[in-house]
Order: structure tokens, then sequence, then C-alpha cells
């Protein structure tokens, strides 16, 4: 810990569960989107699990904070956001549960071998190159359109590194909720449970979690929705035990 030093432009935030993450002021920042995700995936005792896609490697640190697994992975194609993710796992002292590995998702497969994980997890670019601008920031634009992997790279790839009734735990955008669906379902992930993710109780979700098992049988329980703020500034209880804070 004593070795892990902050570069220019960086700073440490606490995650309210014993852990730190260092993220870039400027670039692109973990949100809620993952701590919500990491509360929906489910992860036993002894199970190893890969995050597609890990960026500053948010999700292997609250997995590791908040599930009984064996060992965490995170996939990350930006030389830039791994070497910081392996920052915070050293300044965390996980190495022995956490490894940041760079790649491509469209080489998953090839890269750790077929049935090698458990459980899968990622929070994916939501956006295609139709929707909306894309930012001129190429980190931030990689992290929130697909410009290096499409829904049917990350999709393909994960069926390909689970083991059979390996579970895929996704955060996506309801607009994309029937692509998402045919997509899984084209490789063999069954959906299984999801959660639909509603910033005030009067407006439209903005988010859906989802879980899918690899050659799982045909069942969908849809879970109640989950409220994000009770007013402006405010989550409401639910949320705010997922931070482990009191606010």
């Amino acid at each position: 810990m004593e070795n892990v030093k902050l570069q220019p432009g960086e700073q440490l935030d606490d995650l309210q569960n014993g852990y730190h993450i260092i993220q870039s002021r400027q670039g692109f920042r973990y949100g809620i989107d993952a701590v919500l995700l990491s509360a929906f995936a489910r992860v036993k005792p002894g199970e190893k699990v890969l995050d597609m896609g890990t960026g500053t490697g948010i999700l292997p640190i609250l997995l590791a904070a908040k599930t009984p697994g064996r060992c965490f992975t995170g996939l990350e194609i930006q030389e830039k956001s791994a070497k910081m993710a392996r920052r915070s796992v050293a300044f965390n002292g996980l190495e022995e549960k956490i490894r940041i590995v760079t790649g491509d998702i469209k080489e998953a497969a090839a890269i750790f071998g077929p049935a090698s994980f458990d459980v899968a997890v990622s929070n994916p670019p939501y956006m295609t190159g139709q929707h909306g601008l894309v930012n001129p920031e190429q980190e931030k634009a990689i992290a929130r359109h697909e410009v290096l992997c499409t829904l049917e790279d990350l999709v393909r790839e994960t069926a390909a590194v689970l083991t059979s009734r390996g579970r895929f735990y996704l955060v996506h955008r309801p607009f994309r909720l029937a692509e998402i669906m045919g997509m899984l379902m084209k490789y063999r992930l069954e959906p299984k449970r999801m959660q639909l993710v509603y910033p005030y109780v009067d407006r439209e979700p903005n988010m859906v979690l989802l879980e899918a098992c690899k050659n799982g049988n045909p069942r969908i329980t849809v879970e109640k929705p989950l409220i994000v703020y009770e007013q402006p500034g405010q989550y409401t209880r639910q949320v705010r035990e997922m931070y482990g804070d009191g606010r």
C-alpha cells in the first residue's frame, strides 16, 4: 500500500467498505450502475468471477468486498485504465484475490479458455454509434459507446468463458431490452432474473439489471422495482445500504 502513489490528475476515493479506488479527476469514473450491479450479482463461495470491461476495477473490488467468491479477474482493453486498476488492487492489498488482464473482450475465450469462470459480470457501453453524440475523449467514448465491441461480441464471449450453468450479470438500458434478451438467448444464456431501476418513483426506468444462466431452463423472475432517489440528492434506504454508509 505504501508503494502505491497517485499520478497527476488522479484522486483516491473511499468506497465506504474498507477499500478505496484510484480514479482520474477528468476521465471516466464509475457510477451508481456499478454499485447496483455489484449488489444484484450473486457469487457463491469458491466461485471464479470475470468482469468483462472492468475499467478501473470497480466491480472486482466491490464484489471482493461483499461476496465469498474465490478469485476475481478484470478484463480491460485500455492499458491506462488497466494500470490504474492494478494500482487500486495493490493499494487495497487484494493481489491474492484480484487480477487485472489487459485484453480485448472480443478475444476473451482465446485469452482465458472456454468454461473458465463460474460467474461473469459486465457494465458495458450502453450506446451504439447511432445513439447520441460520441464523446470526443477516447477513454469516455469507449466506456459509453460500442466503439471497440458490440453487445453481440460481449454476449458471445461471455457465453464461451462460462461453465455450463454459469451465471452472467449485466446492467444496461431498458430501451435495448428486447435486443439484449434476444442476444442472450441466441448464445444459450437464459434470462433468469430482471430488475428495473427507476431514478424516482414517478419516472420511467433508466437502467435494467439482468441475470442469465448458461444452458438454463426457460423461466424468468421479475423482481420489484428499485427506486434510486427519494428526492434530489437523497438516496432511498435500499440504495444507501448498497453503498454501505449512513447517508
